[in-house]
Formats: structure tokens, C-alpha cells, sequence
């Protein structure tokens, strides 16, 4: 357990400051002066873009074509909801999620919480850990635990930058985003795209079989996570220095734009992914099912340059969001239990359940799949907490939700809580009607 240093701030992270302090007082003004907020919400986007989501979408565009193109713009739609709600908290009440937690329930339903959550960054980082890996051994031919071993020290390496304020973070992890973002525009336009079915299953739901239900709830795991929900609390909490409800109005309008714009993004690379994926495997190579699969097979069918910016995708992927995955497991354990661990130390633990998937043997794609799994059941935990506080006048004062929103988060909720129990009742053999 280590104490707070006052960090030295970058240049950078200074100037930003400054710039915010002089929108909110009026002195500047245009989209220059609204870029200075944005940055939570960009970072929060990656929990998005995980290699979680490379596993489960590239089942669901291999297995069902387009058909589950629904489910990713849906899951998209609740992550742009609750990222919004989340950084809405941390600007109106100074507070984390984890914090106001601690602060407002009972001590077993903290330690509850606090251990969901905790399971949870380590399904996050077998993710995250296990997609960087991926990509860096099939891109240099290593072993994948050396791929391993070379994706946690960048990690670690990337993760020193935080110490300098928030807005070198900021800039890295954009540039990974910018990355990915740019190599599904490529992608897109080298895979021959069925823009009709595409359009159609975006629009009608349909979940075919068992196996399509196990996807679906997968890729809601992927999209919306438990991890980014806290995180994004904590990255707007003290950001921007504010005095008054005027100033604080300000910087809730730019962090909703930003929230859409940047979750915009994350889902339409999302989609790319499962269009991509239906373009090149559903006709003829529907059972690809597995990360490497999918990269040997992409240059036969779509040539070396697809099989190239997809590996290159999914090391940008791998390394940016294990680094905001451990940026959340700090916040989370710091907010429930008044406990920051050492940096390494913190890095060490998450990183274990990835090293010990891959040292048994285990398929590593399959893995991923279990972990989003996990992920969407552990998403209640917080998705309810959050709509609990923002619903309280006590703590958000004039900021409280209005009834229209807080009734679309419950549906959020609820929606993902009846994914989770069809997914449960299904896996002990119960059989349901149109799903057998």
C-alpha cells in the first residue's frame, strides 16, 4: 500500500487547465475551446473496442452474417447512456462511484460490490492481456506467452505516463483509438460489404439460436463495461476546477458530446468488426470462430493487406485497454476500500488469470468469449448503483435525472439483467421456447 505523491503535471496537462478555466469564465470560446474537455470519454471508449469485442464479433459475423448487428447497436445505445450518467457523476458530486458506494451502503454490500468488481478486471484484462498477446505473436511469429510477457511491459511502460496528469493519457490513448478506428475504415472498404442485409439486421432483432443468445450476451458484456462505468466517474471528477451550477452546466454539455461523439465511434468499429467478419467467413467458413483463424483465413480471402491492419487493430486494442483496465482497478479499489496499491503490484494480479489461461493450454479465443460472458453478469452490480445515486436529489441536487432518462436506464438495466438470466437458465439445461 502506497501513499499519494503530488504528481509533476506535464506541460500539456497544465495548459489544458488553463484552457478550461478560461471557457468557463467566458474568455474563449469555438470548438478549440470544447476539445480541452474532451478525453474521459474518449478513454472510456476502449472498454469498447477491447479485444473482447474482436472475439465476440467475430463469432456473431461468421456464425449469423448480419443477423446480430442489432445487438451491437442496442449495447451501444445502453453504453452511451451509462458512460453519460457516470461522468455526469463525477462532475456534479467531486465523487466516484466506488466512492459514493462506500459512502452510502452498508459495509457487506461494499465488500459484495467491491469483489464483483474485482472479478471482473480480471475477466477485463484475460481480455484485454490475451488480445494484445494474440496479435503480437502472430504479427512477429513469438510464442504467445512471450506475447504476453511483451504486452505487460508496454503496459506498464504507457501506465507511468499517468503520473504526469491526465492529459498525456488523454493524448496516448486517442492515438491508439485513432488507430483502430482508421484500420476498420480500411477494412471496410478492402471486405465487400452486403450493405443491405447490413442495414436489415440492424433494425430487426433476431437471435436464432442458443448459440446466437451465449453471442449476444457476449458482445453486450464487451460493449458495455462494468470497469468503464466506474472509471468513467473518476476521469471527470476533478478534471475540470468548477465554482458554480453555471460553469458545472458547461461541462456536462461538453461531456455529453463528447459521450456520443466517442461511443459513436466505438459502435460503428464495432459494427465494422461483425460486418468484416460476415463479409469474408458466413458464406463458406461460418464454424471461424477464433481470433487466429480469422487472420490466417483473411489473407486467402481478402489479401495480406486486411490480415496485416487487423493485427495491427488488435495489438492497439490489446495494449491500450489492458492500460485503462488498470486505471480502473485502482479506482476501484482506491473508491471501495481506501487502498492504492503499488503500480507493478496492481498490474501483477490482473495479469495472473491470463497467464495461468494460457499456460494450461486453454483456447485462447474461447477464453475471451467466457470472459465478456462474465463481464455482462457482473454489469448490473454497477449499472444499478449508478442509477440509484443519479436519482437522488440528496447527492446530485438540481443535476438529479429527470423521470424520462431515469426510466431508459432501468430498461438498460433490465434488458441486460434478462440477457443474463436467459444466458444462466439456458446454461443449467433448462430449454426455452424459440431457443432450443
Amino acid at each position: 500500500m502506497t501513499t499519494d505523491r503530488a504528481p509533476k503535471l506535464s506541460r500539456s496537462t497544465r495548459k489544458t487547465q488553463l484552457g478550461m478555466a478560461e471557457v468557463l469564465s467566458g474568455r474563449r470560446r469555438g470548438v478549440r475551446a470544447a476539445l480541452l474537455f474532451a478525453g474521459p470519454a474518449i478513454i472510456a471508449s476502449v472498454a469498447y473496442m477491447d479485444p473482447g469485442n474482436y472475439a465476440t464479433n467475430i463469432q456473431a459475423g461468421a456464425g449469423y452474417g448480419y443477423k446480430l448487428l442489432w445487438v451491437v447497436l442496442v449495447a451501444n445505445l445502453i453504453a452511451m447512456l451509462f458512460q453519460g450518467l457516470s461522468a455526469r457523476l463525477g462532475i456534479v458530486t467531486g465523487k466516484n462511484l466506488a466512492e459514493l458506494s462506500r459512502d452510502h451502503f452498508p459495509r457487506p454490500v461494499i465488500w459484495v460490490m467491491w469483489a464483483v468488481s474485482e472479478v471482473a478486471a480480471m475477466a477485463t484484462d484475460l481480455a484485454e492481456f490475451l488480445g494484445g498477446a494474440i496479435g503480437l505473436a502472430l504479427l512477429f511469429d513469438m510464442p504467445l506467452l512471450a506475447g504476453m510477457a511483451v504486452t505487460a511491459v508496454v503496459t506498464y511502460g504507457l501506465l507511468l505516463f499517468e503520473n504526469r496528469g491526465f492529459r498525456p493519457m488523454e493524448l496516448i490513448i486517442g492515438a491508439f483509438v485513432g488507430t483502430i478506428s482508421l484500420c476498420y475504415v480500411v477494412e471496410i472498404f478492402i471486405a465487400p460489404i452486403a450493405w443491405g442485409e447490413a442495414g436489415a439486421g440492424l433494425i430487426t432483432p433476431d437471435l436464432p439460436d442458443i448459440a446466437a443468445l451465449t453471442i449476444a450476451v457476449g458482445i453486450i458484456g464487451a460493449t458495455v463495461m462494468p470497469h468503464a462505468i466506474y472509471l468513467h466517474s473518476g476521469l471527470t471528477q476533478h478534471r475540470a476546477q468548477v465554482r458554480d451550477d453555471r460553469e458545472r452546466r458547461l461541462v456536462l454539455k461538453f461531456s455529453n458530446i463528447e459521450v456520443v461523439v466517442a461511443l459513436a465511434a466505438a459502435g460503428l468499429v464495432n459494427m465494422a468488426m461483425v460486418m468484416m467478419a460476415a463479409s469474408a467467413f458466413h458464406a463458406g467458413h461460418s464454424e471461424v470462430a477464433e481470433i487466429e483463424t480469422a487472420y490466417h483465413m483473411l489473407t486467402p480471402l481478402l489479401g495480406g493487406a486486411a490480415a496485416a491492419v487487423f493485427l495491427i487493430s488488435l495489438i492497439s486494442s490489446g495494449i491500450s485497454s489492458s492500460v485503462v483496465g488498470t486505471m480502473a482497478g485502482q479506482l476501484i479499489m482506491q473508491g471501495f476500500l481506501r487502498i492504492r496499491l503499488p503500480l507493478w503490484f496492481r498490474r501483477a494480479v490482473t495479469m495472473i488469470p491470463a497467464f495461468v489461461v494460457v499456460a494450461i493450454g486453454a483456447n485462447a479465443t474461447e477464453a475471451l468469449v467466457i470472459s465478456q460472458v462474465i463481464l455482462s453478469i457482473a454489469l448490473p452490480v454497477p449499472m444499478v448503483a449508478l442509477i440509484i445515486f443519479v436519482s437522488r436529489r440528496d447527492i446530485m441536487g438540481a443535476f438529479c435525472i429527470k423521470r424520462p432518462t431515469q426510466i431508459a436506464a432501468v430498461i438498460g438495466a433490465a434488458l441486460v439483467l434478462s440477457l443474463n438470466m436467459v444466458l444462466l437458465v439456458q446454461t443449467f439445461g433448462v430449454n426455452l421456447p424459440g431457443l432450443g
